[in-house]
């Protein structure tokens, strides 16, 4: 056998290898339904975005930017405006997320981390099926259950934290006899029931993104004698940043345009406060659901710009989220 000398060996080491990167078959049908799906999901969200934008028009050339700080919705009087159900949109925005983002927190590094691997598909499945119930059972529930026992919570906020303002109602909290009504369909009743639909959305993003922890940096930390909440305060959370980040800013997209289960339990009301707990309140949803039956000529073109706000408010909510996920990677914490 003959042996090729050294520089031989050198030039054949030398010479790159050319790799194929042309799909064909199943790779190539693929990459076409990838595209054509992605291309759809733009084509019908921009189109929804220009549909409202047209729809617009009539509305702002007739109001102007008065449309934006008129708080009043009084069709016979020709006063419509969107600053008050602005505002409550995003106060029940608030009071949900306030409560989800904790709950579907703890519920994620649970199921990831403490519970059981026989329970841990049960509770899975459990998180999963919440998601899945209409909403109207949401508001039904928040309506007959949640609302009697949230006015007795929001009078305990009232007697303890009344010095803020966002507790504070004109009421006497101290009175031998309180008046529940001025404690219920709150924007905190409502904010409790979307809470709990938007729980599970969250509560999946963030287990999916913890169940990828590295194993091998979860034992090392606890070969170094962290204990458990340790380990997972300095690996499995920081390597789920941007899941965390994702889970919480979903959820708040979905809070921010939920519509039945805020119609049932709200009064609706047209004043920009900052009482989250006192009765009254309206969201831009909950207006369009409610008033869009009974629209005609300039009160729908209004109704149809409401929504093509929502609709800006809401891509800006998932774009910035999407920046923010881009640049903290999960995992990016805990790279050596």
């Amino acid at each position: 056998m003959t042996t090729l000398p050294r520089e031989h060996l050198d030039a054949v080491e030398a010479v790159p290898r050319v790799l194929a990167s042309t799909n064909t078959g199943s790779d190539r049908v693929f990459a076409y339904v990838a595209r054509s799906t992605g291309a759809t999901v733009l084509v019908i969200t921009g189109g929804i975005g220009v549909f409202l934008a047209v729809q617009s028009v009539p509305t702002l050339k007739h109001y102007g930017l008065h449309f934006f700080t008129q708080t009043q919705w009084q069709p016979d009087a020709d006063k419509l405006g969107i600053a008050a159900v602005l505002v409550g949109t995003l106060e029940v925005a608030m009071v949900a997320m306030a409560i989800a983002f904790p709950l579907a927190l703890a519920t994620a590094l649970f199921i990831s981390e403490y519970a059981p691997a026989k329970l841990r598909s049960t509770l899975i499945s459990l998180v999963d099926l919440m998601a899945a119930v209409p909403s109207i059972i949401y508001g039904l529930w928040g309506f007959f259950l949640v609302e009697p026992h949230a006015s007795e919570m929001a009078l305990f906020l009232q007697r303890h934290f009344g010095f803020l303002p966002f507790f504070h109602i004109g009421a006497d909290p101290n009175a031998a006899v309180w008046d529940r009504s001025r404690y219920t369909a709150s924007a905190f009743c409502a904010g409790i029931a979307v809470a709990m639909m938007v729980l599970p959305m969250s509560c999946a993003v963030m287990r999916q993104v913890f169940s990828q922890t590295p194993d091998g940096e979860k034992e090392a930390a606890l070969a170094l004698g962290s204990t458990r909440w340790g380990m997972i305060r300095t690996v499995v959370i920081p390597f789920g940043r941007g899941g965390i980040i994702g889970g919480t800013m979903l959820g708040l997209g979905r809070a921010l345009g939920e519509t039945i289960a805020v119609l049932l339990i709200i009064s609706p009301e047209f004043l920009i406060k900052p009482r989250i707990l006192e009765i009254g309140t309206n969201t831009v949803s909950a207006l369009i659901a409610g008033q869009f039956g009974e629209a005609t000529g300039i009160q729908l073109s209004a109704l149809l710009t409401a929504g093509f706000v929502l609709f800006i408010i809401t891509l800006i909510v998932n774009t910035l989220a999407a920046i923010v996920v881009n640049r903290s990677r999960s995992g990016a914490g805990t790279d050596a």
